[in-house]
């Protein structure tokens, strides 16, 4: 007990280095990239047999700038959506297309998207054992189609990385994620029915008074024989117009009532610098 307090009051001993390790066994420099993520704007990622489908909100840092990009493209089979630093997101991104290319050029194939991870997962992780480096201070939710089918893949800072049938990340992520374990068993469905379930469960993390619209909403496809194609602007409309009309989910305050995890994560939104 006597050391619990003490670290408590002395926790910056241990935050200044990515490589020292607290007392309980904590890389807070790791923890403290993961709260970027927390932070960031949310985004989705849904797949079917066929096709894996990724959903993000736009959001611009005043009304005089631009609205962010949160989807973008890796590959012709490939993308991906984030959620935390832009900064690091596009260096990331940079250095994911380059594997990519490098596949095509000298093995004349697209890269699997499992490979990629891998390799990913390899890179994110001498950012954690070097001491004059830091974690990346983004979330990823990777979309990919293959010779294997389609993917998605959660990517966290701290260089852990999961396949998964459906994930939501970012602030207020926890409303989505709810949504999608409650409709987990309807996604395999064709490609409509697969991005109206993304958008209704990325509604869930808007506040009340807010709702989709073609100005935060980005959606990205990609399936076999299909390739990775981001839909912005006017083109969402066709999109929006499948769950228009429909009454909104529970959201945030339902789960705060519930005594869910999304009092904090709403209340850290009003203080980002992330997207």
């Amino acid at each position: 007990m006597r050391l619990t307090s003490a670290t408590k009051m002395f926790r910056n001993q241990y935050d200044n280095d990515v490589t020292t390790w607290s007392p309980q066994g904590r890389l807070h420099q790791v923890e403290y990239a993961m709260e970027a993520v927390k932070q960031g704007s949310a985004t989705i990622g849904v797949k079917s047999k066929n096709h894996a489908v990724l959903l993000a909100l736009k959001r611009a840092s005043s009304e005089l700038s631009a609205y962010q990009k949160k989807i973008m493209i890796l590959d012709d089979h490939i993308g991906m959506s984030i959620a935390g630093l832009t900064a690091d997101a596009k260096s990331v991104s940079r250095w994911m297309r380059t594997e990519c290319l490098q596949s095509r050029f000298y093995d004349n194939s697209a890269l699997r998207v499992e490979t990629l991870m891998c390799d990913l997962g390899n890179k994110m992780q001498n950012c954690i054992q070097l001491y004059n480096r830091r974690p990346y201070g983004v979330g990823l939710i990777v979309a990919g189609c293959d010779d294997l089918g389609p993917h998605i893949y959660q990517v966290c800072p701290s260089a852990n990385y999961y396949e998964c049938k459906a994930m939501a990340i970012g602030a207020r992520s926890q409303s989505a994620r709810t949504y999608l374990e409650k409709h987990l068993d309807e996604f395999d469905c064709d490609l409509e029915p697969l991005v109206a379930h993304g958008l209704r469960a990325l509604r869930d993390t808007l506040p009340n008074e807010v709702d989709l619209s073609n100005k935060n909403v980005s959606i990205a496809i990609v399936g076999r024989n299909m390739p990775f194609q981001i839909y912005e602007d006017s083109k969402v409309d066709t999109y929006l117009e499948l769950i228009s009309g429909e009454e909104r989910g529970r959201g945030a305050a339902a789960e705060v009532a519930e005594g869910g995890s999304m009092g904090q994560e709403a209340a850290e939104e009003g203080n980002m610098e992330t997207d």
